[in-house]
């Protein structure tokens, strides 16, 4: 399972999100000070640490937190294709916001020494977007391996839960916190989903020109533009693309049949994504976003 085409295209947020916790993960591990770098209670609100808001969000406290981490940051670049850069990075504001001030909470409340200084990295983001990955994302692969029974998404799951028990109380409490932010953005709090930041600050992330693989103008057109197949039926004057116009294989379209699409919509979005399954869940996905 994948996040659709690879690379970061369409994806600057995400890019952004992903390069900057290497840069402060590798700059503060050097300096030996990666541990210290996570929320405490007692560090915000009583010696005025204000800095550790912003590099706690940053900077992983380990390299194998940084793998899972940014590995999970990569393949939720999904959802910024879906609702695109302005109304992903509204999601990744709320996300960090609620979940830091979720976690500052927890901490005075439960009091715990364990728990004085919570593991840092964007933990509230990466579980914040666990809740739309388990209910907007549809299995497409089921296997077995013995009597246990898995799908597609059993390795997203696998990575994250790896991540969420990795520093135990001190990484189970953000984590939680940021799944239960992104319950409280599902849920329109405040009509959160509404708001959209000025197009100059999506602008300004999408300019940045930070390496990324798979960059090249051949990846498909953003989410946001393409054709809402879901919503309505394709238009006559609708051409697809000469690329495009081979018949899709039947076997592709009875899978996305069997995730609750309908076969027109099925057929019509793997035209437009060229044949490629996870490009037409994609675009099915996005055009019922609307």
């Amino acid at each position: 399972m994948n996040g659709g085409p690879s690379g970061f295209n369409n994806a600057p947020i995400t890019r952004t999100l992903v390069v900057a916790c290497c840069l402060f993960t590798i700059f503060f591990g050097i300096q030996g000070r990666s541990h210290k770098l996570g929320l405490s209670y007692q560090d915000i609100w009583k010696k005025l640490q204000l800095w550790k808001l912003i590099v706690s969000v940053f900077s992983f406290s380990s390299t194998p937190e940084l793998m899972f981490g940014a590995y999970l940051l990569y393949y939720f670049r999904v959802f910024e294709r879906q609702i695109g850069s302005n109304k992903y990075s509204v999601f990744v504001s709320f996300s960090i916001i609620v979940s830091s001030l979720l976690q500052l909470f927890a901490q005075s409340f439960l009091n715990d020494p364990a728990l004085s200084v919570l593991t840092s990295g964007p933990y509230g983001l990466i579980f914040s977007s666990f809740v739309p990955f388990f209910f907007d994302i549809p299995v497409t692969t089921r296997f077995r391996v013995s009597s246990l029974s898995f799908s597609d998404k059993s390795f997203i799951y696998a990575a994250g839960l790896q991540l969420l028990l990795s520093s135990w109380k001190r990484s189970l409490i953000p984590g939680l916190c940021g799944i239960l932010a992104g319950f409280l953005y599902r849920s329109n709090v405040l009509r959160i989903r509404r708001l959209k930041f000025p197009e100059f600050i999506a602008s300004f992330f999408s300019r940045l020109s930070f390496p990324s693989v798979g960059s090249t103008s051949s990846a498909p057109p953003p989410a946001r533009n393409a054709p809402s197949f879901a919503a309505r039926p394709v238009e006559g004057n609708y051409r697809a693309p000469v690329l495009s116009a081979q018949e899709p294989p039947e076997d592709s379209i009875a899978t996305l049949v069997s995730m609750g699409f309908d076969r027109n919509s099925a057929r019509q979005a793997l035209v437009h994504a060229r044949n490629d399954i996870n490009a037409a869940t994609n675009i099915l996905l996005e055009s019922q976003s609307h």
